[in-house]
């Protein structure tokens, strides 16, 4: 459940991100959008992997 959650938040900042960028926005914005989505991304496949 929360990996799906994770997945979808990372799919609004990576749109967020690329929309920063096309505006001229300063770098670090979507630089940080960015990297936010893949930690986000990285938080969802973690979830997903089986408990030991």
């Amino acid at each position: 459940m929360w990996s799906v959650l994770l997945f979808g938040l990372a799919g609004l900042l990576v749109g967020g991100a690329l929309s920063f960028r096309k505006q001229g926005l300063p770098n670090w914005t979507w630089i940080a959008f960015g990297v936010l989505a893949a930690a986000a991304l990285v938080a969802a496949y973690l979830l997903t992997l089986p408990s030991a």
